[in-house]
């Protein structure tokens, strides 16, 4: 099996569990669409990117240095890592 290159994109600052959102301070530019792998402690799971928002708006990418809001399919944690695969 050939494994997908990844790249890091970004590091959870926060999760509203509530919402199911993680805060993601972006160092690489991820896109809705991209396949990315959330990996902490706990945390190991595959997902692409449904949804994004900056400042409680839309967005359909998220640039190195910005913050937004990453809809997640499971609990993600603070220190997560998120990287982008292939």
């Amino acid at each position: 099996m050939i494994s997908l290159a990844e790249t890091k994109v970004g590091t959870i600052k926060h999760y509203y569990d509530h919402i199911g959102v993680g805060v993601l301070e972006v160092s690489k530019t991820v896109k809705v669409g991209d396949k990315i792998h959330l990996k902490g402690k706990v945390t190991d799971f595959t997902q692409e990117v449904s949804s994004m928002q900056s400042e409680h708006k839309d967005i359909d990418s998220a640039k190195a240095k910005e913050i937004v809001g990453l809809k997640t399919d499971q609990q993600v944690e603070e220190k997560d890592e998120v990287f982008k695969v292939g």
